[in-house]
């Protein structure tokens, strides 16, 4: 038997409020532009359901059910953005330190945690 995504049925507060937000946008969107859920759904080729979901910000709801929301509604440039490698200050930091590691250079250690 398959194990339930205990993140899908009980994420993090935090991500559950974003999505919830996320949601909650994508029906504001939606009725600004006087549209249904049934235009919506054949617009971006899935079920009144699966729009549903997404309005209702469920977590279990697939990303690119979210994404074709955003699309459908000329809102997705923004996510080109997100998780960009680029502004991963911390990630960039640990790289940073883990090359000068291999390049035998004294690496400074800091309290900034």
């Amino acid at each position: 038997m398959a194990r339930k995504n205990a993140l899908t049925g009980n994420p993090p507060y935090p991500v559950e409020q974003a999505i919830k937000r996320l949601g909650a946008n994508l029906r504001r969107a939606r009725l600004r532009r006087n549209l249904t859920i049934e235009n919506i759904a054949e617009k971006i080729g899935t079920g009144r359901h699966a729009v549903l979901a997404a309005e209702a910000g469920k977590p279990s709801t697939s990303i690119a059910a979210y994404a074709a929301l955003l699309w459908i509604y000329d809102l997705l440039r923004p996510m080109e953005d997100l998780a960009d490698p680029a502004t991963d200050e911390t990630g960039l930091a640990m790289a940073s330190h883990r090359e000068r590691a291999r390049a035998g250079k004294p690496v400074e250690l800091d309290s900034d945690f």
